[in-house]
């Protein structure tokens, strides 16, 4: 019979790296009421870990597990197809484009309060949830840091991110399955801290008064103006002050995230002070949240999100606000 303990003094490094606590803390996994508490401290959770979960039969009201997969049109690739192919047992889908705000001339932007509520409800999760999500990108994650930044936007901590997703899940043999059951519906209940979401407004200020530092999450090519955008009506660049880290800089060769000691290094390197103010930036809101999750894993949760991000920028911003590389070339 597995016992609830507490253990009040991980370093921060046990708490997040890859979802491993030291056997002393092994305690926290099980059973499911104790699900809770492993969620609270740890942003990751390995593959290993959530196999053991699934192989206890722990999945249900106290942990629900979403494929989170998101691509662009240009890749052609139909994430929910995939779904229905082979997916993480127990797991649900969770439709970026369904649950956000339909009125928007832009892509998936954030749903409202009642609307997530309603979304996440209709998959099995209420408030006192676990929820572990993963995405099938052969980066190892591309989307699932925005349904995870959604989650604690919209007031839920239990919240954590496979790490390295479908692609080392496979990698380490543990078993899909195309078979689907769909949860019974749960009651939630969202409360959208909107502080840490920001508006063209917001950015057009600060573009001008450089007071907040900003990350962009995009590739250098894209940033700098010399590749294209994926978007047909949108054109590569970038905005005055923003910082250029790629998303793919935060995860090693295998799609894992990194230890927090090089993550650390990543930030100094690129002249980003986490102890200050930071948003975060890409080309619809998607990849930005790699560097909220980034930050979250060295102990500053509080990083922010443009969610229009290049897509609305380049339609709406000055021209003298639009930077690229591209006329030089």
């Amino acid at each position: 019979m597995w016992k609830c303990v507490t253990v009040p003094f991980l370093r921060r490094e046990q708490r997040h790296t890859r979802g491993t606590f030291p056997s002393s803390a092994r305690s926290l996994y099980f059973p499911s009421q104790c699900l809770v508490m492993a969620a609270h401290t740890r942003a990751l959770v390995s593959g290993q870990w959530l196999a053991d979960t699934l192989r206890k039969n722990l999945t249900g009201p106290s942990l629900r597990v979403l494929d989170a997969s998101w691509y662009l049109a240009k890749t052609k690739r139909d994430p929910r197809a995939e779904f229905a192919q082979k997916h993480i047992s127990g797991s649900s889908f969770f439709d970026i484009d369904e649950c956000s705000d339909k009125a928007s001339s832009l892509d998936h932007m954030l749903p409202s309060a009642r609307h997530f509520s309603e979304y996440v409800g209709d998959l099995g999760i209420g408030n006192d949830t676990h929820v572990v999500v993963y995405d099938t990108s052969d980066f190892g994650s591309f989307s699932a840091p925005r349904v995870w930044w959604m989650f604690r936007l919209f007031g839920h901590n239990l919240v954590s991110v496979l790490d390295g997703g479908l692609k080392n899940w496979l990698a380490d043999g543990y078993p899909v399955t195309a078979d689907y059951s769909k949860p019974e519906r749960r009651e939630f209940k969202a409360s959208l801290n909107t502080s840490w979401v920001k508006s063209y407004e917001d950015v057009l200020e600060n573009a001008r008064s450089g007071a907040v530092q900003m990350v962009d999450a995009r590739s250098s090519g894209r940033y700098r103006g010399i590749e294209p955008e994926p978007r047909d009506d949108t054109l590569p660049g970038h905005f005055p002050g923003t910082i250029n880290m790629p998303f793919p800089t935060f995860m090693d060769a295998s799609g894992k995230e990194l230890d927090t000691e090089v993550l650390s290094k990543l930030f100094k390197e690129a002249g980003v002070d986490l102890e200050k103010p930071l948003w975060a930036t890409c080309g619809s809101g998607v990849t930005a949240c790699h560097v909220v999750l980034a930050a979250h894993l060295l102990g500053h949760p509080g990083v922010c999100v443009y969610d229009g991000s290049w897509s609305e920028w380049f339609k709406m911003a000055p021209q003298n606000l639009i930077i690229s590389e591209a006329e030089k070339i």
